[in-house]
Order: C-alpha cells, then structure tokens, then sequence
C-alpha cells in the first residue's frame, strides 16, 4: 500500500551521511580495495525480507550522493510505503567498490528509521478507530532526531515539539523547582504566559486530579496525563470538559493503547517509537556485471 510522500525535513543531511561514512570507513575499505578489480561494475537489489513501513529511501541516495555519483539509485517504491517481505524496492548500478563502501551505512539508516516507521504504523492501527492523534517525543538518538521523527510521519504518527525552543512544557521536575522556590502551579502558568510570545501553548504534566485543577485555574492549554490509569484517565477527561487539550503519556503499549483511546484524550505521546522500536530486516544483494 502506498501512502502520501513526506519528504526528509529540510537539514544538513549529507553532512550528517558524511560523518556516518567516515565513521564506517576512515581510511577506505581496505577489503574491498585490497580483493576487488576497481573497474568491477556491479548491481546490487535492496529488498524488504520482513512486512515493514518503508523510510530511508531518501537516506539512500543521500548516502551514494555523497559517496559516488557513479552509483545509480533507482527506487520501485517511496517512503511511507507498506510492504511485503520479499519485496525489492530500490536498485544499485555502478562500481562494485562504492556500491560495496556504503551497504552498511546505507542499510544501517533503512533498518533503523524503518523499524520506527513500522513500529508508529502498528500502534495507528490499534487506534484507527478513534480520533485520537499518536504523536512521538524527544526521546532520541542524538544528532538522529529529525530523521526519526520524519520515519515516526511515515508510519502515520504526529510531531510533538521538536527542541526545547519549540513549546513550554512544565515537567515534574520543573514542579518541583517550582515548589523549592514558592512558585505555585497557577503562578507558573501565569508567568510562562507573561514572559513568552502568544504563540507558545503551555503545557503542564500533571499526575493527580488536584494538579489538574490548578493547571486549569492557570490557564494551561495543554495538560498532559502521566503514568495514569485508563480509568483516571478517563476521569482526568471528563473533569477536563475540554477546557484543554489533553495528552497521556507513560506505560503506553501495543496491548494497552485503545483502551487509552477509549477514554477520550486528545492525543497519546510514546517515547517508545523512536527509543525502542526494533530494526526491520532489510538486505542488500549484490551481483557482478559487465564493465563493458
């Protein structure tokens, strides 16, 4: 099943393949080099060996881009697209070095990026039914973010805040500075809303009905529901009466997510599509070809 393209988000990608090629093979690859004819052309089939939610296509051809521009891409399916094991979706021509230089670099990113793809399409599924929005977090690989979150659209999910800079949310361990320094959670919101431009929502994480309250009582436009229950979720929504967003987080799995959904929240956010999705199994096949 093919879905609408979402392209990379605009960034220094090929610095980014560039140090991953580097990293892989700082002084060449001396195998290859050392066994293989220079002029040796080769062809080489990417191919899906499990059920996944294509990404990294992109990163693909970033990676021969930046490596070889001798190497031809050609992809038989796009990123956000639904496929089958077996099924081959891009194909490489050129020298057999270069082609051979960037196969790990290249399948590291595809397996990576797609099994965070796949993993966000899974728990879409479980909620297709129900409005709620599934939406990610910052909980990423460091200098990967961007990419992650763009495989985390691929799979059918949402973009929570991107950095720090993006949106003031008011965590527990913000609360409890808070507290230290007599800052009440009505003051906090208040004061978020003084000293930032309008477009900025606030965000409160709350883990009691109380909290909740006094979120509301400062304005909060977004209050979200940490490590609770999906029957006190459900009772947080209702005493919320959408006077704010609303957002669960915490213990959020596979098993549990619809009954989340259930419960009438707005929107879910897991860490756990970008920190702990498992790599998909995707191979790249190379076979010899005429120089001539």
């Amino acid at each position: 099943m093919k879905s609408h393209v979402i392209q990379p988000p605009p960034f220094e990608l090929e610095a980014l393949v560039a140090a991953a090629l580097k990293e892989d093979a700082p002084h060449g690859d001396v195998t290859t080099r050392a066994l293989l004819d220079p002029s040796l052309q080769a062809q080489a089939h990417v191919v899906a060996k499990q059920d996944l939610t294509l990404a990294g296509v992109a990163v693909l051809r970033t990676v021969y881009r930046v490596l070889d521009p001798a190497v031809t891409v050609t992809a038989t399916f796009d990123d956000g697209t639904t496929l089958e094991g077996g099924q081959t979706f891009a194909t490489l021509q050129g020298p057999a070095h270069s082609i051979l230089g960037g196969e790990r670099v290249a399948l590291n990113f595809l397996q990576h990026l797609s099994g965070i793809a796949t993993l966000t399409a899974r728990f879409k599924a479980e909620i297709r039914q129900y409005p709620t929005v599934l939406v990610d977090t910052r909980k990423t690989i460091p200098g990967l973010r961007r990419l992650e979150k763009w495989a985390v659209a691929l799979g059918g999910g949402t973009n929570h805040r991107m950095t720090l800079s993006d949106g003031v949310l008011i965590k527990d361990n913000h609360l409890v500075l808070l507290e230290a320094q007599g800052t009440t959670i009505p003051e906090a919101c208040r004061k978020a809303k003084e000293r930032l431009s309008r477009h900025f929502r606030i965000c409160v994480e709350v883990e009691t009905l109380e909290q909740i309250d006094q979120a509301l009582n400062g304005g909060a436009d977004v209050l979200l529901l940490d490590n609770m229950s999906p029957s006190l979720v459900r009772e947080a929504v209702d005493r919320i009466k959408g006077r704010a967003h609303t957002e669960v987080s915490g213990g959020i799995t596979l098993e549990n997510v619809r009954e989340y959904a259930a419960t009438g929240v707005d929107s879910i956010s897991i860490g756990a599509l970008t920190h702990s999705a498992p790599a998909v199994d995707i191979s790249l096949d190379v076979l010899p070809v005429s120089s001539r």
